[in-house]
This record gives C-alpha cells, structure tokens and sequence, in this order.
C-alpha cells in the first residue's frame, strides 16, 4: 500500500481541509506514513495570505526534488489557496510536482493522483466555484475527543488587506440539519467538544435569508446530549447582534470564550480596510459580552502598519487594546499580498516603523493579558486534557489543556492519582499566571469521560501526527512572529 502525508500551513479552515484530504487518501487505499518515514505521496495544503507563503512552499519543494529524482513514482502535490491563486505556474516553477488542486475541489485529489501517475504528466484541475461542500467528503480527523465542524465556506466581505475571499468565493452556507447531524455523529463516536467553522462564522445563515441562524444554531447545539462544549471561529464584529451573546450567555455548553478581530483601533484605517464596523461598535460588543459572561476570556487579532497608518492611528489601537483587555492577541505586521486593493495603495509604512509599532504592541498586549491571568490565581477550573498542548510536560512532569474560556493550564498530578488521558476533565486549582499559560498544582478530581474513551481505542492503531504550521489563536498561545497581515478565519 502507499503511504500519505499531508504538510499544513494556514488557518483553521485549512486544518479542517487537510483532514477531509486524509480521509479522501485513506477511503482511496493509501495508509498514512509512520513518522520519520518518506511517504509515497506528499500534500502541501497551502496558505496564500502570509508574505512568505510562497517562498516556504517553493523551498519545500526544493527540498523534495532530489527525493523524487531517486524515487520517480513518489507522488508531489500542492492545494489550497495558494494553489488556487498561482494555478498552472506552479508546475512551470516546480515541474516535478505531479497535481496541483485548488480551494473548491479537494475531492478531487485521488483521482487527479491516479490520472498524474497513468499519463505519467502533471495535473492541473482549479474550479472557480465550489461544487460539493466539502463535509461530505470522507475525513480523518486528529482529534478523537475535539472536532472541526464547518457551518460555512467562503466570505462575502471585501476587506483590502485580505485574498482570501478570492479564493475561497463567496459564503456558501450548510443547512442547519445537516450541522447538527454531523455533530450528533461525532458525540456518538466520543467527541467531546466541538468548534464551529466558519470564514466570517456568524454571518452564518445569509445564504437562506435568516439574521438568526447562528444564534439558532448555539441554542440547538444545546440540546445535544453528551456534547459539554461548543466554541465558534471567527465572527467578525459587523454581524456580531444581541441574539448570539444571548444564545452563548444562556447555553450552558457553550463556552465563555470569543475570538473576535479587531485588526485596527483606528477608525480612519478600519475604514481603509473596509472592515465596516469603527472601534466604539466594537469596544460595546466587548462590554455586552462581559455584562452577560463576567468571565469570558475574548482574544483578537490586530494589524499593525496597514498603509496610511500614522502614530495617532498606532496609538488608537493601543487604546483599545487597553480598553479590551484581551487574553490573548495574534498580532500581524501588515505586507503586501498580491491581487489585494491594498497593495497599491499610498502612504507605505516604512518597515522599521512597523517593526517599531509591532514590538510596543506585543509588549502591552503581554502586559494586559498577564495581569488577566493573575486574577485566575487560586480560582478552580474544569481542564480538558489534551495532547500536544505541553512541549514542556515530560521535563515539568505536568498534564496540559484548556479551561473552559480557552486558557492553557499546565496542572501537576499526584503520585497518588491515575493519570487522565486526553479527552478526560480534570479539576484545578491555579497557583501561578504567566502572560501566555496558567499553572495549577492544586489537583482535585479527574472525570472519566467517552472522550477519554474514544482517545484510548484510538491507541490500538497510532499514527503519526504532522505538525500545523500556523493555527487557530488560543489563550495562552505564544504571540506570531512577525509575519504579513492578513485574514485569519474571520
């Protein structure tokens, strides 16, 4: 049998694909490659946003051309948006590369695969609009007792930083049945918790003409029994409306955590954006969440050097930021992406400016989401243990996962106490804060969960697992280096 391995880079909504891609690979007979293996077929699933995506990829490449000029029947191919926005000059730079696919037809992989290896000839298949959704396709997913589950594909928004929308096409959204099958299936099979998938999630229902749709859906996901957490990502402050934080306040199993980007404080460069709403609308969707969920932890993205900036604007962000409070940030230094309107635009801000601006913010938003960790000390939390959270769990002897608002907790084990695996819940007691975790060596009780369960059957078969190259933003995360501005799922 050959063997697989899928490489990730991007945002939420590629980690989502590249376990539809493994799924397809594995319904098509391929095995996944043992870790520190050669896999027989490689997938790059690509990211076009940030300035370096394609230096990255192309050196990835690089690297594989001798492999592939010893093994002529190992397979190379490229997806994603960077394959949608480059198309056919992919092969023309890399020409040992075998498929090139795009955002819209995932599916197709296998048999593009098949068709490269008979006609002994590259293939090229980019659609330009989406023809199946992409959640019926079969999926591997990494997680037993975590799960993406996507309520939509695609943005309507026209931000100018951002390419995404011109590759991914404009919001196609799920019938609501259909999402809440597919998170009952996945509670039946263990799942603990879910996170709802969407470019600009809570627009959610304007393909169908329902404003409610998403608060709708919150509610629903409610009413499922055995499903203990529901998180979203990312809504985007214009369709932030009263009915969702209701929907998230009075649904027990929805958690009291937000992602919700900011990208500037500055009204004049919101506008510049097209971001369609202004820093006051935004500060009172903070202050509405905060009245109806005191504890809820909201984190952000933010821009930094967007053309046209000025110290005043750099300084307006910085206030709000104040303001806020965030718990965590994912802060970007602002480049040009090709094909976006603000590539062209005037007033560049020079770099050492920008690279000024950037290390002042992340130094406040380190400051601000350090003192909001310290109000956590010596408060109890329900923890989901996880795999891969703690790099440094082995050498500190801790476990490690997130509370419900999404903070990472490393928490210490009595010798006394069986060790929890991944999926169970454990109950902590804080006793240390830093800027991007919380410590909890209090130890209380761990539960049992089926997710735990699930995670244990899921043992008898091991597979490696591929690192993800640039995900979600979480509480507690390290902040970004400084990279190119642009869309995370939001």
């Amino acid at each position: 049998m050959r063997t697989y391995e899928v490489r990730t880079y991007g945002c939420q909504m590629n980690v989502h694909d590249s376990e539809r891609l493994r799924g397809l690979l594995e319904d098509a007979g391929y095995v996944r490659a043992p870790e520190g293996d050669q896999a027989d077929v490689v997938v790059f699933n690509t990211c076009a946003v940030r300035e370096n995506a394609d230096n990255k990829l192309y050196g990835n490449l690089g690297h594989l051309a001798p492999v592939k000029a010893l093994r002529p029947d190992m397979q190379i191919a490229v997806g994603g948006c960077l394959a949608q926005k480059d198309k056919a000059s992919i092969t023309a730079k890399a020409p040992w590369v075998d498929v090139v696919f795009g955002t819209h037809n995932i599916g197709s992989l296998p048999v593009l695969l098949e068709r490269a290896r008979v006609e002994q000839e590259s293939q090229v298949e980019i659609l330009e609009s989406l023809e199946v959704f992409p959640s019926t396709l079969p999926t591997r997913r990494e997680s037993p007792y975590s799960a993406w589950v996507s309520v939509s594909v695609g943005c309507n928004n026209t931000c100018t930083f951002c390419i995404v929308p011109a590759l991914r096409g404009r919001e196609k959204d799920r019938r609501p049945g259909e999402i809440l099958a597919e998170v009952e299936a996945l509670v039946g099979e263990g799942v603990l918790e879910v996170t709802l998938l969407g470019q600009n999630v809570n627009s959610y229902g304007v393909e169908f003409g329902d404003r409610y749709a998403f608060s709708k859906l919150l509610r629903a996901c409610g009413g499922i029994d055995g499903l203990e957490r529901v998180r979203f990502t990312s809504p985007h402050p214009r369709d932030f409306t009263a009915d969702v934080i209701e929907a998230m306040a009075e649904t027990p199993n929805v958690m009291p955590s937000l992602h919700m980007p900011l990208q500037s404080g500055s009204d004049r460069v919101l506008k510049a954006m097209r971001r369609s709403y202004r820093r006051d609308r935004y500060l009172k969707i903070i202050e509405d969440v905060r009245a109806a969920m005191p504890d809820a932890a909201i984190t952000t993205d933010i821009i930094v050097g967007f053309p046209g900036e000025t110290e005043e604007d750099f300084q307006g962000t910085l206030d709000v930021v104040r303001q806020a409070r965030f718990a965590g940030a994912f802060t970007f230094q602002y480049s040009k992406r090709p094909g976006t309107p603000a590539e062209s635009m005037e007033d560049q801000v020079p770099r050492d400016v920008v690279q000024d601006r950037y290390e002042r913010l992340v130094a406040l938003q380190d400051d601000m989401a350090w003192d909001e960790n310290k109000s956590m000390v010596g408060r109890s939390l329900e923890v989901l243990v996880a795999e891969g959270e703690g790099r440094k769990d082995a050498a500190t002897h801790r476990l490690s996962g997130r509370a419900r608002d999404n903070r990472l907790v490393h928490f210490a084990l009595p010798s006394d106490v069986s060790k929890p695996r991944p999926g169970d819940l454990a109950t902590v007691e804080v006793t240390y804060a830093a800027p991007h975790h919380l410590v909890a060596d209090v130890f209380g009780a761990v539960r049992r969960t089926r997710a735990g369960d699930a995670w244990e059957r899921a043992q008898d078969a091991p597979v490696a697992t591929p690192g993800v190259m640039l995900g979600m933003p979480t509480i507690g995360a390290k902040p970004m280096e400084p990279a190119a501005g642009g869309c995370q799922v939001g």
